[in-house]
């Protein structure tokens, strides 16, 4: 059984490629397996499925609901208020629409933080993907919502302990300005002892890092050190205004940064200092945030944005080259979630996406990876297979017609 992908470019030459359960077992020429389903590979390059490390997938529901707005009255005015007339099923429908557009766009595994867990978590289950899931923790410094949403947390864990091995349970304390120093220091102590990553938006805006000062007399970054609340497995989303010492505590303590370029320009969060934590060593990936924020999660778009961004912020046109960013939009976020994809190598979780070389915008094809940062957008996207399984093949995935209809009638609900 299986899959065998034949005659498939990779890395400018043509090969077969052998799926076993749901890895890469075999990678080679003229390769056999018996009773695998044999894919074409013909006109197609074969990469590794893109990881979005920051999104809140349901807000598919809001896209374009609240547009060109500060973040702060975005949030307060707006999403928040919608955000709680949702139900689990809502999130669930805002979830399916989400995958499907990932899927289309050529992602097979996500890190996300939103409401009704259980919701999101049932989408990605029955769509294929790959994902980390967090609910979102904020107790606005309020002790008896935060007792109850640490005793939520505990109980997400263990019944996300019933969903299958392509979704992971993490701590989504969602940022300093809504969440207690007491919450923090807990989720940061929980995740620690269970092995879990650690979510939160951090030095997004100014207005935070002012806030900070005034309350701590401590940067955003500098205070999360003081209370404990750095390492490995903390996921840091935004990371705009920082100082060169939050940089080396951020290298330091090995956070790591998702860069979120079209969100952060569309809300005029600031500039991301790229070359700055890069220079430092700090680890760097690739999300898209939200659709109500972006308004897509197409991490195509994601990549050229974040390079050309980089160019015309540090005035140089080397900066950000497109390997790097294709880098950290695929093997960067895999390795940030400690996942073992992000790659198309023998013995690695069978994550990938085969593209259409043959669509105009790839043509003449001098370089695939300068043309997918560059020029290419979904359409170029012809396969997608995530943890062995074809998810979609010839640009359709099964039942995308009934998802579009049911998160359609939302309009409705929400004008």
């Amino acid at each position: 059984m299986g899959l065998l992908i034949k005659n498939v470019e990779l890395n400018g030459s043509k090969i077969d490629v052998r799926i076993e359960g749901n890895r890469f077992s075999e990678l080679g020429e003229g390769l056999q397996a018996e009773g695998a389903e044999v894919v074409d590979g013909n006109g197609k390059a074969i990469i590794p499925g893109f990881v979005n490390m920051h999104t809140h997938a349901s807000m598919t529901l809001m896209r374009s609901y609240a547009d060109d707005l500060e973040l702060h009255d975005w949030l307060t005015n707006y999403i928040w208020p919608l955000e709680a007339k949702l139900s689990e099923e809502d999130i669930y429908h805002g979830a399916r629409l989400a995958c499907l557009e990932m899927i289309k766009s050529g992602t097979t595994c996500f890190n996300d933080m939103y409401w009704h867990y259980h919701g999101v978590a049932r989408a990605v289950e029955e769509m294929g993907l790959r994902a980390v899931l967090s609910s979102v923790f904020i107790d606005l410094n309020d002790e008896e919502r935060a007792r109850a949403e640490r005793e939520q947390a505990v109980k997400l864990f263990e019944e996300s302990k019933t969903y299958s091995d392509r979704i992971g349970f993490a701590l989504g304390l969602h940022a300093i300005y809504t969440v207690s120093e007491s919450s923090l220091k807990w989720g940061k102590a929980f995740a620690d002892e269970h092995g879990l990553l650690f979510h939160i938006h951090l030095s997004e805006t100014q207005k935070e890092v002012d806030d900070c000062l005034q309350l701590h007399g401590l940067r955003p970054v500098q205070w999360l050190e003081k209370i404990g609340v750095l390492g490995p497995n903390v996921i840091a989303a935004h990371v705009i205004h920082v100082t060169d010492n939050e940089i080396e505590l951020l290298a330091r303590y090995r956070v790591k940064v998702v860069h979120n370029p079209v969100s952060n320009m569309k809300l005029a969060s600031g500039r991301f200092p790229y070359l700055r934590l890069l220079q430092a060593g700090v680890d760097l990936s690739l999300g898209t945030d939200g659709a109500s924020s972006n308004n897509n999660l197409c991490m195509l778009e994601e990549m050229k944005i974040a390079a050309l961004q980089a160019k015309l912020l540090h005035d140089d046109p080397t900066v950000l080259p497109a390997e790097a960013v294709f880098k950290m939009a695929t093997g960067n976020g895999a390795a940030a979630l400690g996942l073992d994809c992000g790659e198309i190598a023998e013995g690695k979780l069978a994550d990938c996406v085969l593209i259409d070389l043959n669509n105009p915008r790839l043509v003449p094809g001098y370089n695939l990876i300068d043309d997918l940062v560059y020029s290419a957008d979904s359409t170029c996207i012809d396969t997608v297979i995530c943890d062995g399984k074809i998810l979609m093949q010839g640009g359709h995935v099964e039942g995308e017609a009934e998802i579009i209809d049911e998160a359609r009638a939302y309009i409705k609900r929400f004008q």
